[in-house]
């Protein structure tokens, strides 16, 4: 599969109750049921619901849904997904919506721009992710954007592997992508 690189320049914007039948749509690919297997995201509820520790933004390239990014608060999040964690950390889920918008450089492009929203705030020391453990491309990702690996973990029914990015390599990364 012959890979064709864009530079697009992505936004986010807040997703609404109108994207529901998109995410729902995506949610069905299997590129999506592969790193997602088990979860209901419940699109109809979520969206319509806007707590203080939850960001959830759809990526946009000229207008274009492409992707979708969750940043939430793990000290604070309602369910508790992340067990006891300290205040000041961010966790990240991230995917790209169709197959063929895949190796691209949207989702590395998504990322930056997610990491750079969670670090806008000074207080954030860290941002967690959690790829399934089968995952292995998810892991180069994350590994490429400085992302290092914590431990082995189950979450729901899910194994996974808990990676970190503290601030002062995202201070690192940062300024080698701005330069």
């Amino acid at each position: 599969m012959e890979t064709t690189r864009v530079d697009a320049r992505i936004a986010l914007r807040e997703a609404t109750p109108a994207d529901a039948p998109l995410l729902v749509h995506w949610d069905e690919q299997p590129h999506v049921i592969a790193c997602d297997p088990n979860d209901d995201w419940h699109w109809e509820t979520e969206l319509a619901y806007s707590p203080g520790w939850r960001e959830q933004l759809v990526a946009e390239p000229d207008g274009r849904p492409i992707g979708f990014i969750q940043i939430i608060d793990p000290a604070r999040e309602a369910s508790h997904y992340w067990g006891d964690v300290p205040a000041n950390l961010r966790a990240i889920d991230i995917w790209i919506g169709e197959a063929q918008d895949l190796s691209k450089g949207y989702g590395t492009t998504m990322m930056r721009l997610a990491l750079a929203r969670c670090f806008a705030d000074p207080s954030v020391t860290a941002v967690l992710i959690d790829p399934l453990e089968t995952n292995r491309r998810a892991h180069v990702f994350y590994e490429r954007m400085g992302f290092q690996f914590v431990e082995k973990r189950t979450f729901n029914e899910n194994r996974c592997l808990v990676y970190r990015l503290d601030r002062h390599h995202w201070d690192a990364r940062a300024s080698e992508w701005t330069n």
